[in-house]
Order: C-alpha cells, then structure tokens, then sequence
C-alpha cells in the first residue's frame, strides 16, 4: 500500500485559517477528498492521512468525518487541547475513534520555543498512551533541541517529525539543523517525514537535485524504515503540483532496493499509523 502520509484538508474562512497571509492566496479556496482522490490516482497511491490544519475540536470531527466518508482516507491526525486539564476527557471521546491515529499541535508558531517542554504540555502527551496516539512534531530547526528533550521524557511514545524541520532549503541552510537531526533521530521511537520540503525551497523555481543533500541527511539519520512520504497538499501547490512534490521521493528511492522503496512509499507510514491493524 502506499500512502501520502501528510496532506490537509479545510473549506476556506479567513476566520479559521489566520495564518495563510498573502503569499497563500492560491490556496485560500476550498480542498476536500474529492480535490485529492484524482490526484492520488494519478501517481499510483493509495490513500493519504489527513493532518489538522487548525486548532479545534470542531476541525477534528470534521476531519474524522471525512475519513469515514472517504476511504481513501486512511486515518487522521487532529487536535485535541494537550494543555488542557480536560485532556483526559478530551481523549476518551476522540481516543476511541478508529481513524484517530495521532494528534498534533502547532509549535512552531507558540511564542515559547521551550512550549513542548511545559508542564501542562508534558501532561497531555502522557496521556497519549493509553489510547495509543501517535504525537506529531511541527517544528523548526530552532525547536530540535527541544524535541530532543521531550523525547527522551518518552520513549515509548511514537513520534513522528514532519517535513524533516523545515530547513532552509532555498538558503542552502544545512548545519545546525543536520546535526540537531541525528540527535533527534537516534531515538528508535521517532520517526520522519518527507514532507513540506518544496516551500522551503525557492518557490516554483527549485530542482529535484536541491532536495538530495536533505534527503540524504535524514536517511542517514533515520534509515529506510523510518521515513515516509508525504506531500503536504495543498500546501506544496504553492511551489509545485502534487506530482512534482511527490516526484522528489519517488525518484530519489529509485537508488533502493525494492523492500526499502516500498516502506519509504507507505510501510512505514502504515506500520508508524496502525493502518490495516
């Protein structure tokens, strides 16, 4: 099976969706299962995971809706408040639903880098556990040191970083990131995406081979049975189309063995997700 382990879907308000900015007018406009469906098709993919892209219960209903609607929709990664002193309550409503398979929050636009290592933060990552979520990470590189500590705090939570930390691929930007990386990496619990490379990179204008040195860097890291594909759409469509975006992993895993290419492209996104358990 494979599987785009990260992509979004909203119907656009400015209202809910505050951080698109001007630069993000192309993708202020509506994007549902069935916008992605053609396009997963089209590129010989299975299904996808839907990834919030707003902090609500409300998006994380919504999202599980569609999962149940769609099955295309291989699972979902929402929102619930970690922070919050209801989170036990939060997660034993959402916690049990089938298609629940992580959660996730966005730290990266928190104005406290040191925000995941917040007490109250810790608490609701704690209880993730229990209901066997998976925690994903939205960071940048300036957050690695951070995650670093918080994974320790957990080893038996399975964590997952998306779009490899958003280095700044157009500035040719590579240590400390790199570094910071394999820190991170060395725990077995954590695992990567290889997402949400082509808007860090010169907007429409990059090349495949911009990509390798990253991509060579978190394989290293990481290895083969620890990194997925994702495409982060609609989002990439803002530097390339979905098969562009998807096409710098797919031609990168070509040097592979077929059992490598085959859990880059959807086994370890299935096994990291629990899809078909």
């Amino acid at each position: 099976m494979r599987i785009d382990s990260h992509q979004h879907f909203w119907i656009y308000n400015e209202r809910d969706y505050d951080w698109m900015s001007e630069q993000h007018k192309a993708i202020q406009t509506d994007f549902l299962p069935e916008h992605l469906k053609p396009l997963l098709r089209q590129i010989g993919f299975d299904g996808s995971i839907a990834v919030q892209a707003r902090q609500s219960l409300q998006e994380t209903e919504w999202l599980l809706s569609l999962a149940e609607q769609y099955p295309e929709v291989k699972g979902v990664v929402g929102w619930v408040d970690l922070c919050s002193p209801e989170i036990g309550q939060q997660l034993e409503r959402y916690g049990s639903h089938p298609l629940l398979k992580g959660v996730r929050h966005v730290v990266h636009d928190e104005p406290d880098d040191r925000f995941m290592l917040r007490e109250d933060f810790m608490n609701g990552i704690a209880a993730l556990e229990k209901h066997g979520l998976t925690y994903d990470l939205l960071l940048f590189p300036k957050h690695l040191p951070y995650a670093v500590q918080l994974v320790e705090r957990f080893p038996n939570q399975p964590f997952v970083l998306d779009h490899i930390a958003k280095p700044d691929i157009a500035g040719k930007g590579f240590s400390p990131w790199a570094q910071a990386l394999t820190r991170l990496a060395s725990h077995p619990n954590v695992y990567c995406k290889l997402s949400g490379m082509v808007t860090e990179a010169a907007w429409g204008i990059w090349k495949e081979e911009d990509f390798v040195v990253y991509l060579d860097a978190v394989t290293r890291a990481f290895g083969t049975d620890r990194v997925m594909i994702g495409s982060d759409w609609p989002v990439c469509t803002l530097s390339g189309t979905y098969e562009q975006t998807m096409n710098i992993v797919k031609h990168y895993v070509e040097a592979l063995t077929d059992e490598q290419q085959s859990l880059v492209l959807g086994g370890n996104c299935a096994r990291f997700y629990g899809i078909g358990l």
